[in-house]
């Protein structure tokens, strides 16, 4: 078979979804390509090397849900489109967030996209400074974000045993963790709403810089 960047690539996504990012080896994808070893690292020398492009794909073709689908001139708007759709373009895959934190892009392609919300915000009243510091705060905070909740949920829908929530209870006196006890409910469930609350938080911090 013969085989180029790409094809790799999108091939290493699949078994991605079948191993999970720990279990991903060059060898494994070898022989899913039905190629010998040494044709596969003489495209990509290290597994780390293959998931700088892995990560780059993903991001770039994601890149449509990061800024909003109708004109707006609402700073918020932009922030929030690129913190939920950077969430949604990583749960699409598997450890989706652990792919992607450390890496190190092999395109531009996406910071295309974020020097474009970055411009919105500076013409928004934001610095230079802040308006780096707000995205890359949510951009942080997004791939943390995922990391956990694919802890949780290593495949949708399917809860980890390790994060059963009536069973954490269990383990925390009452007395002395009134308030953790409820949060496993905060922290490990609904994850939607969190982060939908997380955003605002964060949006409503960042409108305060515009007013001072």
């Amino acid at each position: 078979m013969k085989v180029n960047r790409d094809i790799i690539v999108q091939a290493a996504l699949r078994l991605l979804a079948d191993t999970g990012l720990e279990d991903l080896t060059l060898r494994k994808l070898a022989h899913t390509l039905h190629i010998q070893a040494p044709t596969l690292y003489w495209h990509f020398k290290s597994k780390d090397a293959l998931i700088d492009e892995m990560a780059t794909l993903v991001l770039a073709s994601g890149a449509d849900q990061l800024m909003p689908g109708e004109p707006s001139d609402d700073w918020r708007v932009w922030v929030s489109t690129f913190g939920h759709g950077l969430r949604k373009t990583l749960l699409t895959h598997r450890d989706g967030g652990r792919m992607i934190a450390g890496t190190r892009l092999t395109n531009t392609l996406f910071q295309e996209t974020a020097e474009r919300i970055g411009g919105h915000l500076t013409q928004a009243g934001f610095t230079t400074r802040q308006a780096v510091t707000l995205l890359s705060a949510v951009y942080t905070f997004t791939v943390s974000f995922v990391i956990e909740e694919q802890a949780v949920f290593p495949k949708p829908g399917e809860r980890s045993p390790a994060y059963d929530i009536e069973l954490r209870k269990t383990h925390l006196d009452p007395d002395a963790f009134p308030l953790l006890r409820e949060a496993g409910e905060v922290l490990f469930d609904r994850f939607d709403q969190r982060f939908d609350e997380s955003v605002d938080l964060m949006l409503r911090g960042a409108a305060t810089l515009l007013h001072r």
